[in-house]
């Protein structure tokens, strides 16, 4: 059963101790008791500074008794994805060559939760250097599901996502280029934001398609942690110019007038595990019942692979192509694999990459003049089995490289687009998650529709088993 604060959503929090109901130091005991309680069976947290908690959090208190202004999330307690920098607190990417890896600064979308009031207690796991979307590394082991500990909990952002699924902590911040927002979020039941490209600007503006998101229990409190996060900032000179208060309001209860393309397969066959389209399907008329009108439909996604493959080679060959010839033993293969292709990429291949780009922002812009929303399975898979690398087939189809069974959330990557992962409902007691894309900008779109979907449906509302 959730405790009173577990059960909390991140505003009800902060509005609790800026209203002097109890203090953060009270919050954060219940915080690191939970972590005491529920992360030895998850292993979701990997770093924690009790110390540095309970000092923060005694300095929070004595700014509210002092009366002045509050930031939104004041005194909320929070760990944080090991791939976002947080000064003073080790960050290691998952990676034994980071082990002991401190950082002096802090990651942009860092520095602003600590500006909105966060306490910092400490990092979640994440696959070696967020390759993947399942979260294991040699240096902290595998992350399991809070929902049944023998499956995946996704990732990147698995450790953010299983914390919050265990009521560790009720958001936190994740970072999405292949479904590592979205898939984890999918896996915990909970609800997941890759935003629009520039909404929290990139830190490595160069790189479009890896953004910062958020993951909730709760889609009011994404929206409430997206205006903390969000707006533009002069290290990145594509962000887009509306300020975090656009998030500010009120979420839609309904979704009167809403076009919504729903696309089971992608329009490429993808291959996605009956029990995922048996749940989805179940779900389909609560849109209608809503007010949107629902048809199946999609934009010509057949760039978006060649879009998406090529795109995800060159960076992480940008970012990480130098460590293999001195460390290509202390990395896994999946990922040395993926940097190879990324320094074996030619001029041809990075102009057909462009060009297929082109042709698919075409094919989208002109899905999304007919069409508000497009809906469609977060994940090809349920939760599986925690042990396995990753699902080598699905529905009888084998995947030649560990991305084939991410193509649910990759092909949305590619597109550029904004998108969010919402509870679906459960199949034999494992979560299942509904992906909504909108067109770039609307993130509040999204939110909008997973707010109304979610409370018509109340799937996001069932905690794990005790």
């Amino acid at each position: 059963m959730d405790t009173e604060f577990e059960a909390m959503t991140a505003r009800e929090q902060a509005e609790g101790i800026r209203t002097r109901q109890f203090s953060a130091r009270e919050l954060l005991d219940a915080h690191l008791a939970r972590i005491a309680e529920v992360n030895p069976a998850i292993n979701a947290v990997v770093t924690l500074d009790e110390e540095g908690a309970r000092a923060a959090a005694t300095a929070a208190d004595e700014r509210t008794m002092a009366g002045g202004p509050l930031g939104p999330l004041h005194g909320v307690p929070m760990t944080h994805k090991d791939t976002h920098d947080t000064a003073g607190m080790r960050t290691t990417f998952g990676s034994p060559l980071h082990r002991d890896r401190v950082p002096a600064g802090d990651s942009l979308v860092i520095a602003r939760l600590k500006a909105a009031g966060v306490i910092t207690t400490g990092k979640t796991n994440v696959p070696e250097f967020a390759a993947g979307s399942h979260t294991f590394n040699p240096v902290f082991g595998t992350t399991v599901n809070p929902y049944d500990p023998s499956k995946s909990a996704g990732g990147s952002s698995g450790g953010t996502a299983a914390a919050i699924a265990a009521r560790i902590q009720p958001a936190g911040d994740g970072s999405d280029m292949g479904g590592s927002v979205r898939t984890p979020a999918a896996f915990c039941n909970l609800a997941g934001l890759r935003p629009s490209a520039g909404r929290i600007p990139a830190e490595e503006p160069y790189s479009w398609l890896g953004r910062a998101g958020v993951l909730a229990r709760r889609t009011s409190d994404v929206a409430y942690v997206m205006a903390c996060v969000s707006g533009p900032d002069r290290c990145d000179p594509a962000a887009l110019p509306e300020p975090g208060s656009l998030f500010d309001v009120a979420l839609r209860e309904n979704l009167t007038g809403v076009r919504i393309g729903w696309t089971p397969g992608f329009g490429l066959a993808v291959p996605v595990e009956p029990e995922v389209l048996d749940v989805l399907a179940g779900v389909l008329p609560v849109f209608e019942r809503l007010g949107a009108t629902v048809e199946e439909a999609c934009p010509d996604l057949r760039d978006a692979d060649e879009v998406f493959s090529t795109t995800r080679a060159f960076d992480l060959a940008l970012k990480y192509g130098d460590l293999l010839p001195e460390h290509r033993g202390e990395i896994k293969d999946s990922l040395v694999w993926n940097l190879e292709k990324g320094l074996a990429l030619t001029v041809e291949d990075l102009m057909s990459a462009t060009r297929a780009r082109r042709r698919l922002h075409t094919a989208v812009t002109g899905f999304f003049g007919r069409y508000d929303l497009l809906i469609a399975p977060a994940t090809q898979v349920l939760p599986f089995p925690a042990e396995l690398e990753y699902p080598r087939a699905v529905g009888g189809t084998e995947f030649d490289t560990y991305l084939g069974w991410m193509r649910a959330a990759t092909l949305v990557s590619a597109t550029g687009l904004p998108a969010l992962s919402v509870p679906a409902g459960f199949s034999g007691g494992l979560p299942v998650g509904l992906q909504i894309v909108g067109a770039h900008g609307a993130d509040l779109d999204l939110l909008h529709a997973a707010n109304a979907f979610e409370l018509a449906t109340g799937f996001a509302a069932t905690a794990p088993p005790s």
